[in-house]
């Protein structure tokens, strides 16, 4: 088993792309949510929308704010939450991000690659 990272600048929403800040992610798809230290997310003027309560690793409990970026990956782009993290937090990407970007992991690999998008419809 490997890890992966990926460069990803990291903007405000309200205007996607401009002074983004680029941030080695580590790629977690066990994570629901993407983080980011909170100082980076206020740097970059990112609004705390809601509050909610993590599970960490060792079982306790612990609430932190949430809010929504732009996040950018190559020619991949688009909004995601994003978690307020405490200083020195590792920034991770989680699933939702990678859903959104249209990303997926190669199990094999570790690599990000495009996932095969499929749509039902109704004949």
């Amino acid at each position: 088993m490997g890890i992966t990272f990926a460069t990803v600048a990291l903007s405000n929403p309200r205007t996607p792309g401009r002074n983004a800040l680029a941030l080695d992610f580590l790629v977690d798809t066990g994570a629901i949510y993407s983080v980011a230290p909170g100082t980076v997310l206020r740097k970059l003027g990112i609004a705390r929308r809601t509050r909610e309560v993590f599970t960490l690793a060792d079982g306790t409990k612990r609430a932190y704010s949430v809010g929504e970026a732009f996040f950018a990956l190559g020619e991949k782009d688009g909004t995601s939450k994003v978690v307020f993290g405490p200083r020195g937090t590792t920034p991770l990407l989680g699933a939702l991000t990678l859903e959104t970007l249209g990303l997926m992991v190669n199990p094999i690999t570790r690599e990000l690659t495009p996932m095969r998008l499929l749509l039902a419809t109704c004949a």
